[in-house]
């Protein structure tokens, strides 16, 4: 037998929730309430809303700074093609400047080093792009003793040095390395670079007229050898201060004097 159901007030169709709850509220109450979850409703939407705009602005900072990265990369980019440029037209301007380098090459001894890991190690040398001049500073010694001290720190290994060349004082200049390795003369340039060890005399450390004149002559036929200019040779002093070698360290009108004397005796050859 079916028991009747008490009757319950229908929840009418479309209610909001929290409606039945008002209904035993008074009018000042359900205003309250209304009022206070419209605020709720309008801080959520605030709160998006500043999300959104943090969004955004991270978004926009950030293709700024990418903006400011390309164009950054793009400017280095063009003052480096431009300086590369300028020096190679420098360069161009100058290898035209002078006259074709028909130099001979001088007569040289070869009597290379044993290989060894102090002053021939071995490695090859990729590029030259740079002519160092170096004396001795060992007055009196002759090619051949200074090329025997760079033999024997192999056996010594008191430090690490030597050149491509020797010039002793009489003029005679001994190879010590093959032009396809590097020696221990220029500590940050041994990579790009041929070395010329220079006998001399006086303490001073001018040297005397046969040496210079060898020097003269090597220079312009290495020079012929690697397509360079006069701006190639420089003084181990150009690089770190040393004072080597002493008299055109001391003397830089000599130094400038010896640039000329090579040109001179590259544009002597040409005219033969």
């Amino acid at each position: 037998m079916r028991t009747q159901e008490k009757d319950r007030p229908e929840k009418p169709y479309g209610e909001r929730p929290g409606a039945q709850r008002q209904r035993g509220m008074s009018r000042q109450e359900q205003e309250q309430m209304r009022r206070r979850h419209y605020l709720r409703q309008k801080r959520r939407r605030r709160q998006v809303m500043a999300a959104w705009l943090i969004l955004g602005g991270g978004l926009l900072v950030l293709l700024l700074l990418v903006g400011l990265g390309v164009w950054a990369f793009q400017a280095l980019r063009s003052n480096r093609t431009a300086e590369e440029g300028a020096e190679a037209v420098m360069q161009q301007e100058q290898e035209e400047s002078l006259p074709e380098n028909l130099s001979e090459k001088p007569p040289i001894l070869e009597d290379f080093l044993t290989p060894n890991e102090y002053s021939r190690p071995g490695e090859p040398l990729t590029e030259v792009t740079e002519l160092f001049v170096h004396y001795t500073a060992n007055a009196g010694t002759t090619a051949e003793q200074n090329r025997n001290y760079f033999e024997n720190l192999g056996v010594t290994g008191e430090t690490s040095a030597s050149s491509h060349f020797i010039i002793g004082y009489e003029g005679e200049i001994i190879q010590c390395l093959p032009l396809d390795e590097i020696g221990y003369a220029v500590k940050q340039h041994n990579y790009n670079s041929i070395s010329i060890e220079c006998c001399y005399l006086d303490e001073d450390g001018e040297f005397t007229q046969e040496t210079y004149e060898s020097l003269v002559s090597l220079l312009a036929w290495l020079m012929k050898e690697y397509h360079l200019g006069t701006d190639a040779i420089l003084r181990h002093y150009d690089c770190g201060g040393k004072l080597c070698p002493l008299y055109y360290v001391d003397h830089e009108d000599a130094w400038e004097k010896l640039k000329e004397d090579v040109a001179e005796y590259i544009a002597a050859a040409s005219a033969l």
